[in-house]
C-alpha cells in the first residue's frame, strides 16, 4: 500500500518518499487515516515502528490545511520524554515540511541548555512546538508561550514519560489545554499507567496495537555472557581490543557507573565518553556527535538512551548492567540492527543477575545460551532458587493467579 492510498496529499507523499519513507509500516496504515479524520488515538508500537512519521505527517497535512493566521498561534504540541528525542522528532518534522510553499514553524524546547533562545524562537509565535514537560511549563509560566489554541497534542513515548515522573508536569499541562482538541498517545507498552491517563485524555479513540516487532530483532544477534560482577570491565575491554570494535553502547545502571566505567576505559587507552542525564545538553550532543564520527569508540549510557535515539549503523549494544524490565531490554537492544542492518546485542550475567536475566528470557520469549570467555570463567555460581519460591522482580509485570497460589502454598496457608 502506498502512501497515496492513505489519504495524503501528493506533496506530503513526496516529501515522505525524499525521507526514505516508500512503504507505510503497520503503524502508519492504521494511525494516518484516524489521524486525518481528526479522531483520538491511542496506539502501541516499539521503537523503530515508524511512529514519528505516523503522527508527523497527518499532522502536517492538517496544519497547512488551516494555516492562515497571523500572528501564528499554537496548533500543534508534542510532548516527549528526553531531549534526544524531542530533537529527533523536530527534525523528522522539519525535513517533511521543508518543501511547503506555506512554511510551518517549529520550535523545539528542552531543559539542561539556556531558556532563552528557546523564548527568542517563539517570538512571534509557532505553529508547532516539541518539548519536554518541564521545560514547556518553565517557557508557560514566564509567559513565552500559551496553550490555550492547541488543536492537536501528541504524547510520544507516554510510557517513558511516566517511567520518568512527569505525571504531575502532564495532569497540569492538560489542565491550561482546550477541552475540544485531538489528542494522540504513543507507547510502547500499555501498563496501567498508560491506559489511566488514556482514560482521562482521549475520547473514543482508535486504538492501534501493533504487536511487538520481530523483523527489526531478527537482525540482531543476541549474546549472554556469564562473568563474575568486579569483572565486568575488564571483559569488556578484551571484547572491545579482540573483536576491534569501533563504535558500541554501553548500558549501566546509575550515573556514577557510566562515568566511573568511562574513566576506566579510557585509562586503557580506550576512547570512551558517559552519557547520563545530568550531563549538558551540550556534552550528550557532543558524545553522540563524536560516536557517530568515530572520534569515539565507546559511549557508556544510563537508561536515558534506551529510546529515542537513532544512531546510525551502531554495530554493537553492551547490557553491561541488566535492564530493570523485559521491555527495557528490548529497547536497549533495538539501538542496534536497525533499518534492516545486522547488530550485535552482548549480555553480562553474573551469579546474581541469572534469576532476573531468566525473567527477561521469559517475557521476551528468549532462551540463549550462557557463553563463558576464556579467562574470564565466573567462580561465584547463582543461588539455587527452591521450587515454587517468588521468581523475582521484572518491573512493571504482575503476577499471574498460579504464581500467588504456589507462593500461599510454599508458606503453607491454605
Amino acid at each position: 500500500m502506498p502512501f497515496a492510498a492513505l489519504g495524503l496529499t501528493p506533496a506530503l507523499t513526496r516529501a515522505a518518499g525524499m525521507q526514505g519513507f516508500v512503504v507505510p509500516t503497520a503503524i502508519q496504515q492504521a494511525a494516518i487515516p484516524a489521524i486525518l479524520r481528526g479522531q483520538d488515538v491511542l496506539g502501541r508500537a516499539q521503537t523503530g515502528s515508524g511512529k514519528t512519521a505516523a503522527f508527523a505527517l497527518p499532522l502536517l497535512q492538517r496544519l497547512i490545511a488551516g494555516r492562515s493566521e497571523t500572528p501564528r498561534r499554537l496548533r500543534a504540541l508534542i510532548l516527549a520524554p528526553t531531549r534526544e528525542l524531542a530533537v529527533q522528532i523536530g527534525d523528522v518534522i522539519l525535513a517533511l515540511a521543508q518543501g511547503f510553499a506555506q512554511p510551518l514553524k517549529t520550535v523545539v524546547a528542552f531543559g539542561g541548555i539556556s531558556i532563552n533562545p528557546q523564548m527568542m524562537d517563539l517570538r512571534g509565535g509557532a505553529d508547532i512546538v516539541v518539548a519536554t514537560p518541564g521545560r514547556l511549563l518553565d517557557l508557560i509560566d514566564r509567559n513565552a508561550l500559551k496553550i490555550g489554541d492547541v488543536q492537536t497534542l501528541v504524547l510520544d513515548e507516554a510510557d517513558r514519560l511516566l517511567d520518568l515522573g512527569f505525571a504531575d508536569e502532564i495532569n497540569r499541562i492538560i489542565a491550561l489545554l482546550p477541552a475540544f482538541r485531538q489528542s494522540l498517545l504513543f507507547s510502547a507498552t500499555f501498563p496501567q499507567s498508560v491506559e489511566a491517563l488514556a482514560d482521562k485524555m482521549l475520547m473514543n479513540p482508535t486504538r492501534i496495537d501493533v504487536e511487538p516487532q520481530t523483523t527489526t530483532a531478527a537482525t540482531i544477534v543476541q549474546r549472554s555472557i556469564e562473568v563474575d560482577r568486579h569483572r565486568r570491565g575488564e571483559l569488556l575491554t578484551r571484547l572491545i581490543h579482540d573483536n576491534g570494535w569501533t563504535r558500541a553502547l554501553v548500558f549501566v545502571a546509575t550515573q556514577r557507573e557510566a562515568e566511573q566505567l568511562a574513566y576506566q576505559l579510557c585509562h586503557v587507552g580506550i576512547r570512551a565518553a558517559p552519557f547520563h542525564g545530568e550531563l549538558s545538553q551540550r556534552k550528550r550532543t557532543t558524545a553522540l556527535a563524536d560516536l557517530n564520527s568515530h572520534a569515539l569508540q565507546v559511549v557508556i549510557a544510563t537508561d536515558v538512551a534506551a529510546r529515542g535515539l537513532d544512531i546510525p549503523q551502531l554495530p554493537v549494544v553492551v547490557n553491561y548492567d541488566l535492564p530493570r524490565s523485559a521491555d527495557d531490554y528490548t529497547h536497549r537492544i533495538g539501538r542496534t540492527g536497525r533499518a534492516g542492518e545486522s547488530g550485535l546485542a552482548i549480555s553480562f550475567v553474573s551469579a546474581d543477575t541469572e534469576a532476573h536475566f531468566r525473567l527477561i528470557e521469559k517475557r521476551n520469549n528468549l532462551r540463549l545460551p550462557r557463553e563463558r570467555i576464556a579467562g574470564f570463567e565466573p567462580r561465584q555460581q547463582p543461588a539455587v532458587t527452591p521450587p515454587g519460591a517468588p521468581g523475582g522482580g521484572v518491573k512493571g509485570k504482575r503476577k499471574s493467579k498460579k504464581d500467588k497460589l504456589r507462593e500461599a502454598a510454599a508458606r503453607g496457608e491454605s
